[in-house]
């Protein structure tokens, strides 16, 4: 496989997302715009974080988006008692020498379900191997995978045996992404997929490869953004530092995630730059998770979610758009 990919333009990863969208709701029903959130993650060498309640479909998801994809998968269970060796490896001493067994972090889409289960110690190996790429085993920095992307669910109801996720870790989940419940049809859709006995991953075919999403990644950074748009995804950001009801403010990593996200969602829209659309539209899932609301506002019932929102509604959007 070569390391260069291949030349992707907009018109071409437009229809990489219909193929893709095509490929998953064979097995996935309602999950479009988890879906697409994933494949932005994806695209901007992000990675992406699931808040919902059991249940909802988010492992179905995440391996029938790698299976789509031809990127190979792995799963790990976050609990109180998973070693970071559990995630990275280790080595084994047999016949005299030492051997690595290479962990399940060593895969193009992992799967990290409820990692908030995770001692920290464990979360700061993930840490690692998300911002470097890298997994650190016996002193030896081993690379990972390309592509890479870690799909980390939380449960929002049961927090009893957890370890809140540290701002540090937080900010380096490109997006949020919740999947919801099912509308009633939707989920008469869920069970006649099992109707015939047939395992709904089995009837997702792979529509891509890794050269191509490498090729998209490249034609992602080369979205054209201009000065009147990252002035307004700056503007956003720093909107947050300004407001009297939230303890921690977005850092400026929050202003590249959403210049990067952008770029990747106007790429699978098919164009060649970005509108401040792209960006309003992008900013509820990629800033709420990086800021902390204070205690008075809590209790009186405010969201992260909410701010956000009230920011996104209040920033002036600039005129020129396509530039």
């Amino acid at each position: 496989m070569s390391d260069q990919g291949v030349e992707v333009r907009p018109l071409d990863a437009e229809r990489f997302w219909r193929r893709l969208r095509d490929a998953i709701g064979r097995a996935v029903v309602g999950g479009d715009e988890a879906l697409r959130l994933l494949a932005i993650a994806l695209i901007a060498d992000g990675h992406a974080l699931v808040e919902d309640v059991p249940g909802t479909g988010k492992t179905t998801l995440a391996r029938a988006f790698a299976q789509a994809l031809g990127l190979t998968y792995a799963r790990v269970q976050g609990t109180p008692d998973l070693l970071p060796g559990d995630v990275t490896g280790s080595s084994v001493y047999e016949a005299g020498a030492f051997r690595f067994v290479p962990g399940p972090i060593f895969t193009n889409v992992l799967l990290v379900d409820e990692i908030n289960r995770a001692t920290p110690r464990t979360q700061s190996a993930l840490l690692e191997a998300m911002q470097e790429r890298q997994a650190s085993i016996d002193g030896e920095s081993r690379p990972l995978p390309d592509p890479f992307l870690v799909l980390a669910t939380e449960n929002p109801i049961e927090l009893e045996g957890t370890f809140a996720l540290p701002e540090a870790q937080l900010d380096r989940f490109l997006v949020r992404v919740s999947m919801g419940y099912p509308t009633e049809d939707g989920e008469l859709r869920i069970a006649s997929l099992y109707r015939d006995g047939v395992v709904p991953i089995d009837r997702v075919p792979t529509v891509a490869s890794a050269v191509e999403i490498v090729g998209l990644r490249r034609a992602a950074s080369e979205v054209r953004v201009t000065d009147e748009v990252a002035r307004y995804i700056v503007a956003l950001v720093r909107a947050t530092r300004r407001r009297g009801d939230l303890r921690l403010g977005a850092s400026p990593r929050a202003s590249v995630a959403l210049y990067r996200a952008a770029q990747a969602g106007a790429l699978l829209n098919g164009r060649g730059f970005v509108l401040p659309d792209d960006v309003a539209g992008l900013a509820p899932f990629v800033l709420p998770h990086r800021i902390l609301l204070d205690v008075d506002r809590e209790l009186r019932g405010g969201t992260a979610d909410g701010v956000i929102a009230e920011l996104v509604g209040s920033t002036p959007i600039p005129v020129s758009e396509a530039g």
